[in-house]
Order: structure tokens, then sequence, then C-alpha cells
């Protein structure tokens, strides 16, 4: 089954064009000048109340129709990663050291597909408030956006995401009510010891050791202090420290990801790697700051509104492209931070599975074009149903 509109699905060779030429033009986070342009002309081209500046980058269009109470805000990100892109496709990044290895390309090309659409053909009645936003990848153009007053410029009863995810069949939806994507945290922690002569270690107390044992003793904190019915990941990624074989150095720094899918066992593992860090490292004789970034919160899908999604989705593509409650993922997102002020959800498109699908932030990924049309009429269908008439 696929219900795309034949008046949208005509008008998918011009979104394809759109699609590639954003893909070539790439934008980092912040930086996405060109991209913000073609939209906000684009919007104002259709009839959109066009606002711009919001996280610098960000745009909102901005279309009423009639009376209706409702608000409803749908959301596209724009920024592409620092990834040098070895597609060898002809609308390939022109720009070094960037790509749309994420598909924040497509997604703005489906959510102004649907632009077009609406403005055109939409039977709705009340707000709809299209938040193209920056920054997602870093540092978080979404919770900008709402320091720089979104919801009080644009107040929204609802609002959605949508993502591409390789590996799930091109087309098909997957919804997650509750938890959907985990808590992202930054955490550096800086060992403090005393330096000296590789051969008279006792005269040193060494970091290293020190901070082998904290490692060592990360890996306890998921297995003996969260309950193994929950979700948590703590990963050591960066270790440094010393450069020469001969010296004990005075200090070492270790970077790690911390990710779960419930804020209380977020604020566990922020006290317990506190403490483990600490008393591992006095019983060595040395100390251990701990910088602990809390970044992008758990995504959090409302259960009325992920239920709303879903009957979208079946309607559209039919119960066999539908996922109805998926697995969350350990991958972070800042569209986080609008779901904690505003109910709303979170849903995937499968980009495709089997060859040629890798996965998102891979230097060969490319959006599938075939989601455009699916996509754009997804968000028609949604902006229709919760801006009825009834």
């Amino acid at each position: 089954m696929n219900a795309v509109p034949d008046l949208l699905q005509a008008r998918m060779t011009e979104f394809v064009a759109i699609r590639r030429d954003i893909h070539a033009h790439p934008e980092l986070g912040l930086a996405e000048f060109r991209t913000s342009e073609l939209i906000a002309a684009k919007l104002a081209e259709w009839g959109y109340e066009v606002s711009r500046g919001l996280a610098r980058t960000g745009v909102v269009g901005q279309l009423k129709r009639g009376t209706g109470p409702k608000r409803l805000g749908l959301r596209a990100d724009m920024d592409a990663l620092p990834i040098q892109e070895t597609t060898g496709l002809a609308y390939a990044s022109r720009h070094d050291g960037v790509m749309h290895a994420c598909g924040h390309d497509g997604h703005t090309a489906m959510l102004l597909a649907a632009a077009q659409h609406l403005a055109e053909h939409g039977d709705f009645d009340g707000t709809l408030n299209l938040i193209f936003q920056p920054a997602e990848e870093h540092p978080g153009g979404a919770k900008m956006m709402i320091e720089d007053g979104l919801f009080e410029r644009f107040p929204c009863d609802a609002v959605f995401a949508m993502h591409n995810m390789p590996g799930i069949p091109q087309g098909h939806l997957v919804f997650v009510d509750g938890p959907a994507m985990a808590s992202s945290d930054d955490v550096t922690i800086i060992v403090k010891g005393v330096g000296g002569h590789g051969a008279m270690p006792h005269r040193a107390c060494d970091p290293i050791v020190a901070a082998c044992s904290i490692v060592l003793g990360l890996q306890s904190i998921v297995s003996r202090n969260v309950d193994p019915r929950q979700t948590a990941v703590i990963t050591v990624g960066a270790f440094n420290g010393g450069k020469a074989n001969n010296v004990i150095p005075s200090e070492v720094t270790l970077e790690l990801s911390v990710r779960s899918l419930d804020r209380e066992v977020r604020d566990l593992l922020e006290q317990r790697i506190r403490e483990l860090a600490d008393a591992q490292a006095r019983s060595f004789g040395v100390q251990a700051e701990v910088h602990y970034k809390r970044d992008y919160p758990v995504l959090v899908n409302t259960t009325a509104e992920t239920e709303l999604a879903r009957q979208v989705g079946l309607a559209l593509v039919g119960a066999q492209r539908v996922v109805l409650q998926g697995q969350p993922l350990t991958g972070s997102e800042d569209f986080a931070f609008m779901l904690d002020h505003c109910p709303g959800s979170y849903l995937n498109i499968g980009n495709g599975a089997g060859e040629g699908s890798c996965m998102v932030h891979n230097p060969g990924y490319d959006f599938n074009d075939d989601n455009l049309p699916v996509g754009a009429a997804y968000w028609v269908a949604l902006a229709e149903r919760f801006l009825n008439k009834s």
C-alpha cells in the first residue's frame, strides 16, 4: 500500500534536485547559511510567514488556516558532519571534510515537499509551524532554539520529527512509545599523580596504573549497580597520558561517553562514576577530577501523540510496513529537548536494508531519495489529521 498523493508524487523530481543540491553543499552546525537561505526563500515563495535567526541559522515557517485553535510543530534538522565523503556520487560534497552523512539533507527536503503541498492543497484548520533546526549533531540546536524563544513565539500543542534509519526496509515506519533514544553525557576524568623516573616507580604516584584501575572499575557500574532490566552504556573512548617509556607522567586524562534510557539511571550513573573514580584514585594515592557534562536528555515519546503518529502511518503505508513498537536506540537526539517542553513523537523511516545501506555517520552513506515522497506524504497526512476541522 502507498497512499502518496499523485500531486505530491508528481513534484518529486524538483525535491530530489533540492535534496541533492543540499547534499553537494553541506554545512556544519550553526553555519547552515546557504541551506537556511534556500529554505527561507522556498517557504516565503509558498506563502509561509518566515522567521529566521533562532539559534543563528534556524528557520520557522508558519501557515495559518481558518480559526482552529490547534497548533502543530514539525521539525527537520539540516546540519552536516565533519566527515570526508567517499560515495563518488555526482552530487557528492563539494566541501572537503564535510558531508551529509546522517541524512539531514533528506529530512529537510521531505519537510519542504510537505510544506509546498500543504500550502497549495492542505486541508486543515489551525496553525502549522515548520521548524528547520540547525546543529543537531553539535552543539544542540534544539536547545538553542528553545532558549531563543521557539515555543513562546510559536506555541505548539504537539511536535513531531522523523529520522531515516539504514538497515530497515525503505519506506517502512517505526514507532516507539516512551523512551526511544538515550541520553548522552560527556565525561572527562583527570587523574593527577606525581611523575617520576620509570626505573624508580616507588618515588612517584603513578596515574597510569590508577587510571587503568578506574577504567576496569567503571565496567562494574553497568553490571553491578544498574538494574539488569535497564539500559546503560559507559564507554571509555580515550586514554591519554605519558610520552616516553621511561617516564611516569604526572597526569592522565580519560574521556567517556555515558548513555541511558531512564532519567533515574542517568542520575545513578553520574553518582557512581564520581564515587568510583574518587575511591579508586585515592586507593593509589592520587586524585581524580571528574568533569561531568550532561548533553542530550532521554528522548521520551508521549503516548497519545505516538498513537496518533502510528495511525497516520498505518493509513499511509499499511500494516505490513509499520513497526508499531520498535526497540529504543542507545544513540541520542537533541529533539529530546523539544519533547521535554512539548508533547510529541519521533519516528524512524527505513533507509533501506542490505547492500548500499551503510549506517549513518559513515563516509559512504547517502539518503535514499525514494523516501522523499513517503516522508512528505506522511507529514501532509499527519498535519491534516492533527489540524482537523472537527
